[in-house]
Formats: C-alpha cells, sequence, structure tokens
C-alpha cells in the first residue's frame, strides 16, 4: 500500500515544486543571514521571537514572522542600504519550527512533523512514510478556523466552531482518483488515519493474517476462510471456534465453530464481528487448547495485515 501511495504522489505532483524560497516564516524558525560586507550580521543564528520579531546589530529590530525568505532579504537589503552600496544578502531557514502538522493513527511514522515550504495532503502522508496496511477508509483533516475552510465538499465546522473538519476516502488517494483532493495543507492541520476494522484467521489455513474489512462490510466465517484461502489437510475442521472480545474482560470469548458441518451445508454460517480471531487447530494435536487458543491471540499482533 505505501508503494502505491507513493506512485499516487509522483502521479499527482506538479512540476515547479515551490521550494523553501517560498516557505513562510514563523516565530520559533533559526535563520542563518549572510550580509556581503557586513561581519555584524554575517553568520550568526538568529531566532524569531514569539512576537514575529528578530533583532539584527546595526538595523534592530523587524518583523520577520509572515514574510517569505526571499521578502525578508529584500527588506533586509532595504534597511543596509544607508550602510553599505548594493548590499547583497541570503536568509536561509536552518530549523524549521513554526508550521507544525500533526499525523496520527496508522501511518508509518506518526507525530509532529515540519512543513518545510508548500506541501499537499499526499506529500505530508509521504514524510510521514505513508499509510501502514491496517488503515481505515477514510483520512480526516482539522483545520483551525482562522486558517480558512478545508476545501472539500464534505468540510464542515465542529461543534465547537473553532476547527473546519473534513475527509479523504482513502483508496481514492491511494488510486489518485481525484487531483483536487490533494489539498495543501496548512500549519497546525490534525491528518488522522484511523485504524481500520479487521477480522484475522490463525490456525491450520493456508493463509493467515489480519483482513481488512471494507467500509459497511459484514462477514461471515466461510468469507474469512476464503480469504485465508481455506484450511489445510491438517486442520481440525470440526473443532474451529470464533475468539471474541467481551466488554470490560481480559479473556475473549470462545464460540465454537464446526466447519465441516457449515462447509458441508448442513450447519448455518456464522456471522463474525470486527476483531473477531476465526481459530482453525491442527488436527495433529488431541484438543484445540484453551493454551493454544491464547497463543492464537498473542501472536495477530505480528500477523501480515490483507487488503483487498
Amino acid at each position: 500500500m505505501k508503494l502505491l501511495l507513493l506512485v499516487a504522489i509522483t502521479t499527482l505532483l506538479t512540476a515547479g515544486e515551490p521550494t523553501a524560497a517560498h516557505y513562510v516564516l514563523g516565530p520559533g524558525d533559526q535563520l542563518l543571514i549572510r550580509a556581503m560586507d557586513v561581519d555584524e550580521i554575517s553568520d550568526k543564528p538568529v531566532r524569531i521571537e514569539s512576537s514575529g520579531l528578530i533583532n539584527l546589530a546595526m538595523i534592530g529590530r523587524l518583523k520577520a514572522a509572515g514574510l517569505t525568505v526571499e521578502q525578508l532579504e529584500a527588506d533586509i537589503a532595504g534597511r543596509l542600504k544607508k550602510f553599505v552600496q548594493e548590499p547583497q544578502v541570503s536568509v536561509a531557514v536552518t530549523e524549521f519550527r513554526s508550521q507544525p502538522v500533526s499525523l496520527l493513527g496508522a501511518v508509518a511514522q506518526p507525530g509532529v512533523h515540519q512543513l518545510q515550504g508548500r506541501k499537499t495532503l499526499f506529500e505530508v502522508l509521504s514524510l510521514a512514510g505513508g499509510l501502514r496496511q491496517d488503515a481505515g477508509h477514510s483520512i480526516k483533516i482539522t483545520r483551525l478556523k482562522e486558517n480558512g475552510p478545508i476545501p472539500l465538499p464534505d468540510a464542515k465546522s465542529d461543534e465547537t466552531g473553532r476547527y473546519s473538519v473534513a475527509s479523504v476516502n482513502v483508496k481514492s488517494v491511494v488510486e489518485a482518483r481525484n487531483p483536487r483532493e490533494n489539498i495543501v495543507v496548512m500549519p497546525n492541520d490534525v491528518i488522522s488515519v484511523p485504524r481500520a476494522e479487521m477480522v484475522y484467521v490463525v490456525g491450520a489455513v493456508k493463509r493467515s493474517g489480519g483482513f481488512v474489512l471494507q467500509e459497511r462490510e459484514d462477514m461471515t466465517v466461510l468469507q474469512a476462510l476464503s480469504l485465508a484461502e481455506g484450511a489445510e489437510r491438517t486442520a481440525a475442521a470440526k473443532r474451529a471456534k470464533i475468539l471474541r472480545s467481551a466488554p470490560n474482560q481480559s479473556v475473549r470469548q470462545e464460540i465454537p465453530v464446526n466447519l465441516k458441518e457449515i462447509l458441508a451445508g448442513k450447519a448455518a454460517d456464522v456471522p463474525m464481528r470486527a476483531d473477531d480471531i476465526l481459530f482453525v487447530p491442527s488436527s495433529l494435536a488431541r484438543s484445540a487448547s484453551v493454551r493454544a487458543a491464547e497463543a492464537a491471540v498473542q501472536i495477530t499482533t505480528g500477523l501480515v495485515i490483507w487488503r483487498r
């Protein structure tokens, strides 16, 4: 899935991506300013204060927040004309601190990332290592109202009225269906990707793992077994069981399932719930012990996740 996401990003990015020169400076950013023939300023790191100002020798305090690097270079050069003919100034951002974006949930590297220049949704997801295999069906974006509404059709205000909230379908992102969904991310945006609902199939089956439930999808034991490519020859089909989480209980409920009768049409198929584990024991063991079932529960966290 990560590879597909990166392909989608490559497909949708336009040529001439903005560079750091287009980055809008803000409080907390650290700058390295060089001015030819002005040793009082050159090569001295400067931090933008919370007020948005910086303090430079010869010039004094001036506003930096809200300007791009190019605009700040022009402003400093203009002020230095009192002291130097045709001043040449360059500004480099050595630490990006003013434009955080939070990525939460089913991404490879969740946490706070800094926007370095203009970044789109797909680029920011790529910075976080892409979506995990267990990513859910939607990507939720939350934005401060002062940064404007999110330019997506389903954007709406939250209950507090302080935020604009919208979502993008994960499958649409991965398949690059709609370039307009590749919105520009703003500072302080929160991008959250919930974990998908899954069912697990473990034991004597051909493809153990977690299977992501499609949006609004129900699944039965036979469907889950089909996704696992069927039982092994050594499977004890009569002694299969569903391990199901119960509210306020640390031990899963065990629901006996006679796969042999279900496959023969002699028993009704059994519906499964999200997070259920279908455990198919091997006939090589005399009994499907609770210990074996508990072991199956423990290894699910390391199983391969399959998306369809």
